[in-house]
């Protein structure tokens, strides 16, 4: 990987722990929540979608859409298991979990499936991770459970749990998504520019199809309605940073192989950490850090493998 490329990963890192930590501010109203920021990134990305098209510099197929319809699918059981995730369990927990877990996934899925055989340095870097999980998620001492006054929760064995099991599922999809779109902007178009803002634009269109659609959809409105009220700079801060992190994923994933670009961005690990700890008051930071150090170790060691 070159400087270059490992700049734009890391940056992308840096992006994407801020944008989930506005996420984590906007509690109760996943579905309407996730809806308006991918309606916004939408809007903002259409008019770049039209203007290749028209100018000719990139061609439109069914194939295409197909692609980037299948990757909303994924980003769209991502966002809204994530909000949901963050209502019901630590910051602190589920979010190194998941970017944990994710690149492990990564990793089994490529060994079984696509005939990829990890290095020696890459099977310990993948023990090393969940090693460093289980540190971030275990506890020397047991306090109350539930949210605290300012928005963060107890770290009981109950609340642990919990971000254990929102982070294995949300985990699951980040390797879903950066499977598939790794192959898409490698094998079915050379812009991920207008790859990801065709995906945007889908991913809005299914889930303003649902809040119509699926039962409680008046509740969901009602939601929207208090998002685009009272969160609009948690909404600014989402629809700019996630769709910014994530091009720049797509276009490292372009120049290095997804095996060093999926671990080496979950270096966002311990800025959300220290986030979690900072913003939120989350409790045991020496235990979290030195969790969130361990998961980076890991990493490194997939990485250089």
């Amino acid at each position: 990987m070159t400087p270059a490329v490992l700049g734009l990963v890391l940056f992308a890192s840096l992006a994407h722990a801020l944008w989930n930590i506005a996420a984590k501010s906007v509690s109760g109203k996943g579905y309407a929540f996730v809806l308006a920021y991918h309606g916004l990134s939408a809007i903002l990305l259409a008019p770049i979608a039209i203007w290749l098209l028209v100018s000719g510099t990139h061609e439109f197929s069914l194939s295409l859409l197909g692609a980037a319809a299948l990757s909303a699918v994924f980003h769209i059981a991502y966002s809204v298991s994530l909000q949901s995730g963050y209502d019901h369990a630590p910051l602190g927990v589920v979010y190194p979990t998941a970017r944990g877990v994710g690149p492990i996934i990564t990793i089994i899925v490529a060994v079984l499936f696509l005939g990829e055989r990890p290095t020696a340095p890459e099977t310990i870097g993948a023990f090393i991770v969940l090693a460093g999980i289980a540190v971030v998620t275990v506890h020397p001492k047991r306090v109350g459970g539930g949210r605290t006054t300012n928005g963060g929760y107890g770290t009981n064995s109950h609340g642990v749990g919990r971000g254990l099991a929102w982070g294995g599922l949300i985990g699951t999809f980040i390797a879903s998504y950066t499977l598939w779109d790794d192959f898409s902007v490698n094998h079915i178009t050379d812009s991920p520019l207008l790859y990801f803002a065709l995906s945007e634009i889908c991913v809005a269109t299914i889930m303003a199809l649902g809040i119509v659609t699926i039962p409680g959809g008046a509740g969901r409105r009602a939601d929207f309605t208090a998002i685009l009220v009272g969160h609009k700079r948690a909404l600014l801060t989402v629809a700019i940073l996630s769709p910014l992190a994530y091009l720049l994923v797509l276009y490292a994933m372009q120049q290095a192989p997804v095996s060093l670009v999926a671990p080496v961005r979950e270096t966002s690990i311990i800025v959300g950490t220290l986030l979690a700890w900072w913003i939120f008051g989350e409790k045991n930071i020496g235990m979290k850090l030195t969790g969130a150090v361990v998961v980076v170790a890991g990493i490194g060691l997939i990485a250089l493998g």
